[in-house]
């Protein structure tokens, strides 16, 4: 699998030279109303080339501004239209806060390298006024834009002018025209990914041998614990009729995690760039909700969960890295015993986040094994026969904390505790012997 061009999102502040935040705000406003006209023509029956065109021949921005504003609220208006049927609802109007400029490079804005090294901006909120200045950011996106705007094998994209966090921010979107992902199939290290609502379990196994290298398990609660607290909010919120209030909560939740899916992202990131030739192997759980049915407090849980979010955050920055993906059925993975030997599957073996297999006694972290199961899977798919697993090594477990830093991983479990004869050898054996041991996930004592 190659990908034509990769493409990655920059966020930058500006400081302004020229025009005033007042006249970025006036960009944003006739963008919501850009945006609120396609979905109230469209409520009224409109056809969506008319639609189309008549929302661009009677918007003041730059004629090729609107055409991607309308065209980001027709895709809304898809993906509402191809799941109505799910009583997914009619994307709301935006009316206390505003929209973003959606613009391309060289037309709805510019950017330029000055003689001082500074990369400035010019953004066009209506024809022929213009609001200018110099982009800040960190050294390495500010020096990513420049390669882009210097190289042919780069180009400088679509860029949103948002307001957020009481700044005026520009994100944009720069694509390396020739950088190639590498085929799945030709995979050496195949790292099975199991991701849940407070926890993603990585497990990296040698195609030819079956041996897991290494795996960790990193814990997000916090993304749980808040989404829940934000939940409750906006419940009460809706009782006593404070909507406008429940907007702002909604974006600050969204956030809240979106931030932190990007942290862990890059904590897998890194993770995954320690072995050879590797392929992320997800669970397809596209119609996971559908089977879903666990009353009314658990189906809200599981149906808030962020699982497509995370994958999406993660196969995009491991594809900057060349990693390529892929994804396998998800049946039974959490149930099965990973043990080529046996193989059995039941709920019952599966308790929490301890694993124990009613058939052999084989013990283990449920998500680490999970994960196991899903490198297990795809290599059954590409290669038929899926090696014996004689080793497992320890499962280190990382917590992200409330401010986003990660803890140091910590053995979680001795060897014999996974129910395997033989003593593992981790990808980086130098470091574990340095991290601490707690107590086993379950007792070793027969």
């Amino acid at each position: 699998m190659q990908d034509a061009g990769l493409t990655q999102t920059l966020s930058f502040g500006l400081t302004l030279q020229t025009g005033s935040s007042d006249n970025l705000h006036e960009g944003c406003l006739e963008a919501r109303r850009v945006r609120n006209e396609v979905n109230r023509l469209d409520k009224e029956g409109w056809d969506w080339n008319d639609i189309h065109d008549t929302v661009v021949d009677n918007s003041y921005h730059v004629k090729n501004t609107t055409q991607l504003l309308v065209k980001k609220a027709l895709k809304e208006l898809e993906t509402y239209h191809d799941h109505k049927d799910d009583e997914w609802g009619r994307p709301y109007p935006y009316i206390h806060e505003t929209y973003p400029l959606r613009m391309n490079h060289n037309e709805g804005y510019a950017l330029t390298v000055d003689d001082s090294g500074d990369i400035q901006f010019r953004i066009s909120y209506k024809p022929y006024n213009y609001v200018k200045g110099v982009l800040r950011g960190s050294p390495d996106h500010l020096e990513q834009v420049k390669t882009a705007l210097r190289s042919d094998a780069w180009r400088v994209g679509v860029a949103e002018l948002v307001y957020k966090h009481d700044e005026w921010r520009l994100h944009v979107s720069v694509t390396h025209k020739s950088r190639t992902v590498a085929p799945p199939d030709n995979a050496g290290t195949v790292v099975g990914v199991d991701i849940n609502e407070d926890c993603v379990a990585l497990a990296a196994m040698n195609r030819d041998t079956g041996d897991v290298l290494d795996s960790v398990v990193i814990e997000y609660p916090e993304i749980k614990r808040i989404r829940h607290e934000f939940f409750t909010k906006r419940k009460r919120m809706q009782k006593v009729g404070q909507t406008a209030f429940e907007n702002v909560v909604r974006t600050e939740e969204r956030d809240f995690v979106h931030d932190h899916l990007h942290k862990v992202s890059r904590d897998v990131t890194r993770w995954v760039s320690q072995f050879n030739d590797p392929v992320l192997v997800f669970e397809d759980l596209k119609d996971m909700r559908d089977s879903l049915d666990y009353g009314t407090r658990m189906n809200r849980r599981l149906h808030s969960l962020p699982f497509a979010a995370l994958r999406d955050t993660v196969t995009y920055k491991t594809a900057w890295n060349g990693v390529p993906s892929d994804d396998v059925n998800p049946e039974y993975t959490s149930q099965r015993c990973p043990r080529t030997e046996c193989l059995h599957t039941e709920r019952a073996n599966r308790r929490r986040k301890r694993f124990k297999c009613k058939s052999c006694g084989f013990q283990d972290h449920s998500d680490r094994k999970a994960a196991v199961c899903v490198a297990q899977e795809w290599v059954a798919d590409h290669d038929v026969n899926v090696p014996s697993l004689k080793t497992l090594p320890r499962v280190w477990k990382v917590r992200r904390t409330a401010s986003g830093l990660c803890e140091g991983a910590d053995a979680h479990g001795a060897v014999f505790a996974s129910g395997v004869t033989d003593i593992g050898t981790s990808a980086q054996d130098s470091q574990s012997r340095a991290r601490a041991e707690l107590k086993p996930v379950a007792s070793t004592a027969d």
